[in-house]
C-alpha cells in the first residue's frame, strides 16, 4: 500500500510544480468586474484576482497576477479553473470545501457536487501536514470571497 500512496504523492507534487511553474490563467482581466487583493504577510506571497461575470451572474472568467511559492501560485491557478461556470454562492461553498481540505487533508461533507473540482484540487490536501504552509494554498480562496463580496483586499491571516 504504501507504493501507491508514494506514487500519489509523486503525481500530487508534479501537479503543484507544474502549476507553479506553468500557472493557468496567469494575465490581466481588463475587463473584469471583480477585483481583489491577496497578501500573506507571513511569507510575503501576494495576489491580485481578476473576476468577469456572465449575463446570468456565474463567474464568465477568472485571472490572477501576482508572485508567491509554488503552492500559492499552484493554489491559484488551479482556482481559477475551478471556479468558472459556478455561481458565486458554489464559487464560496467550494472554498469552504476547499479550506477544510487543506486544513485536515480530508474533506468528508463535499459530497458529489463537487467530487470533480475537490478531485482536481486534491494535490494540495497534503498542506495540512505543514501548518504554515496551509495559509499558502487558501490565500486565493480568501481573495475570491473578497472580489465577490466586493472587498478590495483579503489577508490569509
Amino acid at each position: 500500500m504504501s507504493g501507491l500512496f508514494d506514487d500519489l504523492r509523486d503525481l500530487y507534487q508534479e501537479v503543484i510544480l507544474d502549476h507553479g511553474r506553468k500557472p493557468r490563467n496567469f494575465r490581466r482581466l481588463d475587463d473584469a468586474d471583480a477585483t481583489a487583493r491577496g497578501d500573506n504577510p507571513m511569507c510575503g506571497d501576494r495576489i491580485e484576482l481578476f473576476i468577469r461575470r456572465a449575463p446570468d451572474g456565474s463567474i464568465a472568467d477568472a485571472a490572477f497576477q501576482g508572485r508567491g511559492c509554488a503552492i500559492s501560485t499552484a493554489s491559484a491557478s488551479l482556482m481559477t479553473e475551478t471556479v468558472k461556470g459556478k455561481t458565486a454562492d458554489e464559487a464560496k461553498d467550494l472554498g469552504a470545501k476547499f479550506r477544510e481540505l487543506a486544513m485536515t487533508g480530508v474533506c468528508p461533507d463535499c459530497g458529489a457536487s463537487f467530487a470533480d473540482e475537490m478531485e482536481r484540487l486534491a494535490p494540495l490536501s497534503g498542506v495540512h501536514e505543514f501548518p504554515s504552509r496551509v495559509k499558502c494554498a487558501t490565500l486565493a480562496w480568501h481573495t475570491l470571497n473578497a472580489a465577490l463580496d466586493g472587498a478590495k483586499e483579503a489577508s490569509s491571516e
